[in-house]
């Protein structure tokens, strides 16, 4: 039951098998696309005539008030809140156990009367310590990027442009440090938004949260740089403006979401890997679709040139990057788009010449000349979980086991007694109630394991199926081994969803959990990835995107790269 020569049903064109692409080493490689759930946003946005505007700015000169930003949409209007708060410096912290920030959000499911801010002001500043009602969709919190945000307000104060190369290495004012949603504090559950036209797909009220925040954050500086100096300050050029995005601190409490919701990440991963089938069938490239992938390859390369880290491990890849966009530019200059089938031979070429990095970063840039092939397939990447929970009973025993050697092949000469196969565990903290993975065995915790480690107990329930004559029915197996019903559940889903499960050991002593955060990050559109451990990753969100002031007169998809000059 292999999945190799699964296809896309417009063009015939195989997609890649599950085999290759859910490794772990390859989904901590992968780059935003044009299915990224930010790109998708704003073109549906744009396409629908949104307006903007921001109703309320009672920011003091010491940068210390609120404000709201109003997004109006032909159906429903949606009030970004946002706190500014004086934080000292000695409280301000990335890390998800903070209790303060320089700022805090909420999305408010239309227009918040003074009651309702009165309200908010009591709770969304304190975040875990308050309550939301039902209206507030996305609860968030950032703080500023000191030396970042006094350069552009000490240089706007002067009358001056911030420095494009101090700006550069950062690429934000504010990094948020959490954006909650889906009934997390109160706030409205997924089901009373979840049919709503303007929010299909993924994560559409967070990131639409995170846009505006973005605006607040540019706005915030610009006011208290006037507030310094009223006669000097200037506002900042548009250009310079677009290139400073949102950040983002990310950390353990997002890795298990891959793990949590196969039948999600089968959804995301297939709609990218059709959309990659789909322009490797094309028969032949025009002069313009070629002269569009040149040029972003171009400035893809620059920024590669600028994407420096300090994780050794990240640091390492992005060398081997920038070296493989030396190799694409040489390939690329022998015509080779040119004669039947040029994507496909193209994609064939880098995977025996590039890193996976490489590999993955020109998967993204394949995509972009062809919008109107496939930026459809936005709309399918969801899903309703609980239609794919029940377990079938009366399938058979030997249907069961060879499915789990078919899945978990890679698994089956894997020794999960050895220490080292087995030498994480994950389990949720008492404190914050947050996934967190522990060393096993220097720590007492298995009693609090979760089960986040599918290929061990894929080949627990195989061990135990061999007590069962192959007429045996599911159901009599789980009778007898209930422990096993959630390796089920997952076989059962993963033969009808192949890219739901994860073709890796994830409590092997060098498992990577930012492979699994850059993974999830890639789909909403992250960039500038900037690992601090193997287990925490800063992002930029939204850099080169337009404002919401420029959204009806720009192209949201030109975003994710540097311009060429």
């Amino acid at each position: 039951m292999k999945h190799a020569s699964k296809t896309c049903g417009a063009t015939g064109a195989a997609k890649r098998p599950p085999e290759q692409v859910m490794r772990l080493p390859r989904m901590g490689s992968f780059h935003q696309t044009r299915l990224s759930f930010m790109r998708v946003l704003l073109r549906r946005m744009k396409a629908a005539e949104w307006t903007f505007d921001r109703p309320v700015w009672r920011i003091n000169d010491a940068g210390v008030g609120v404000a709201t930003y109003r997004a109006k949409g032909p159906h429903r209007t949606y009030t970004l809140v946002a706190f500014a708060h004086d934080l000292p410096a000695d409280l301000r912290s990335d890390r998800v156990i903070a209790e303060a920030w320089d700022s805090t959000f909420t999305l408010y499911d239309g227009e918040p009367t003074e009651d309702d801010l009165t309200r908010l002001a009591a709770h969304v500043p304190v975040q875990e310590a308050g309550r939301l009602s039902d209206r507030e969709l996305v609860l968030s919190r950032a703080n500023r990027s000191v030396r970042l945000f006094e350069h552009v307000v000490d240089a706007l104060s002067r009358g001056a442009q911030p420095d494009p190369a101090v700006i550069a290495p950062v690429g934000y004012l504010m990094r948020t440090t959490a954006v909650y949603g889906s009934g997390k504090f109160g706030a409205a559950d997924r089901d009373k938004w979840a049919d709503r036209p303007e929010f299909t797909g993924s994560f559409q009220p967070e990131l639409l949260s995170v846009w505006l925040i973005r605006s607040f954050t540019l706005d915030l500086a610009e006011h208290m740089a006037k507030a310094r100096a009223p006669g000097t300050a200037v506002t900042m050029k548009p250009a310079l403006r677009r290139s400073i995005g949102v950040g983002n601190s990310t950390g353990l409490g997002m890795a298990p979401f891959l793990l949590n919701h196969p039948a999600l990440i089968h959804e995301w991963i297939d709609a990218r890997e059709t959309a990659l089938a789909r322009v490797r069938a094309l028969e032949t490239a025009s002069a313009a679709e070629t002269a569009t992938f040149t040029a972003l390859v171009a400035r893809a390369q620059i920024n590669a040139a600028g994407w420096h880290v300090d994780h050794a491990g990240q640091a390492a890849k992005c060398d081997g990057l920038r070296a493989d966009f030396d190799l694409l530019r040489d390939h690329l200059g022998g015509d080779v788009l040119a004669g039947s089938r040029p994507w496909d031979r193209l994609y064939q070429w880098a995977e025996a010449a590039l890193s996976l990095e490489g590999q993955e970063q020109l998967v993204s840039l394949m995509l972009e000349p062809y919008g109107a092939l496939v930026d459809d397939l936005a709309t399918g990447m969801s899903a309703d979980e609980s239609a794919l929970a029940r377990i079938d009973g009366g399938a058979g025993v030997a249907t069961l086991r060879s499915q789990i050697q078919d899945i978990y092949a890679w698994a089956l000469p894997v020794d999960f007694d050895a220490p080292a196969a087995q030498a994480r565990l994950w389990y949720v903290s008492e404190e914050k109630l947050e996934p967190r993975l522990a060393e096993r065995f220097d720590e007492p915790l298995e009693p609090y394991e979760q089960p986040l480690a599918p290929a061990r107990d894929a080949m627990r329930a195989l061990a135990a199926l061999a007590a069962f004559q192959d007429n045996a029915t599911v159901a009599e197996f789980l009778l007898r081994h209930p422990e096993h019903r959630h390796t089920v559940r997952r076989v059962q889903l993963a033969v009808r969803k192949p890219y739901a499960e994860i073709r890796d050991n994830t409590i092997a002593a060098g498992m990577l959990p930012i492979d699994l955060l850059r993974c999830k990050l890639s789909f909403f559109g992250a960039t500038r990835f900037d690992p601090r451990s193997d287990r925490w990753v800063r992002i930029t969100m939204f850099q080169g995107a337009p404002f919401p002031d420029e959204l009806a007169v720009s192209d949201p998809d030109d975003l994710a790269y540097p311009p060429l000059t």
